[in-house]
């Protein structure tokens, strides 16, 4: 795999969490800010695995708001339509690859690349709770992408989230809190769990992946700005397993799991012209 691709990845990763503390009002934030990130992060290395993916990331970071084209707290993302209520864009995301040869239950079997998300998401704001408070719903539907020896389609997800956030005055710190389900169609289940003739053995019998729900999750987020240009950020992410549409897969060995990460985010330039467009659903206040 290429350095670019493992950086496209890591940008996806890295860019929602740290990009998540954001300073005034959007009308009087520069348009757009380049830093530099760098978070440590570990993560079971598939839903439902005894084993774990640990990472220390570096990558550069871009800001960018814009009226359309964004890349900011809510991560990389084209904006079509807005309201004060709604918002619909085109969004990415990543996940981290999994060496086989690193989890027992894979062994013999082919690595997992890492994976790119994209597609479009509905936010809508459901509440204002209060200075600084809000509760909102996700609705993303994202094309899964896996950058292994080229890059090849491994399926659909969705993942209906309830959102719940806080935030300090000119969001000097922030917090929030989500709960999702993520459900997935056959093809990226199977690129998970199925378990194809030839990669059976004694204690791994074939096993053919059916489409429905890949997990649960409840999500905790903070960060906070040390001064103008430093701020910290971290993650917990607790998941469950149980129910799921694969649970009898021999690759499904655990119900639960847990991720978390810490960063950095150092900004070292910023443009002078203001950001025109307004942060509706999730504004930053």
């Amino acid at each position: 795999m290429t350095t670019l691709i493992k950086a496209a990845c890591a940008a996806c990763f890295i860019l929602p969490l740290a990009a998540s503390a954001q300073g005034d009002a959007e009308r009087t934030l520069p348009l757009w800010e380049i830093g530099l990130g760098a978070a440590a992060l570990s993560t079971p290395s598939y839903p439902g695995s005894d084993e774990r993916e640990s990472r220390v990331l570096v990558v550069p970071s871009v800001i960018y708001r814009g009226e359309i084209l964004r890349a900011d707290r809510s991560g990389i993302n084209a904006r079509l339509f807005s309201s004060d209520r709604a918002e619909l864009d085109v969004g990415f995301a990543g996940a981290l690859p999994s060496d086989s040869d690193d989890v027992d239950e894979r062994a013999g079997m082919p690595d997992l690349g890492p994976l790119v998300e994209f597609g479009p998401r509905l936010k809508l704001r459901l509440a204002d709770l209060g200075k600084h408070r809000r509760l909102r719903l996700e609705l993303p539907l994202r094309a899964v992408i896996e950058a292994r020896g080229g890059l090849h389609g491994r399926g659909y997800t969705f993942e209906p989230r309830l959102a719940y956030e806080m935030a300090g005055e000119r969001r000097r710190w922030t917090f929030e809190a989500n709960l999702s389900a993520v459900l997935g169609d056959r093809r990226i289940n199977r690129h998970f769990y199925e378990v194809a003739p030839q990669y059976a053995t004694a204690t791994r019998p074939a096993y053919a992946a059916d489409s429905g729900l890949l997990l649960t999750r409840l999500g905790l987020f903070g960060s906070r700005y040390l001064n103008e240009d430093v701020r910290l950020f971290g993650y917990l992410r607790f998941e469950s397993y149980k129910g799921t549409a694969n649970r009898d897969s021999p690759l499904h060995v655990k119900d639960g799991g847990v991720s978390g990460g810490i960063g950095v985010l150092w900004t070292f330039k910023r443009s002078a012209a203001r950001a025109r467009g307004a942060d509706t659903v999730d504004p930053s206040l």
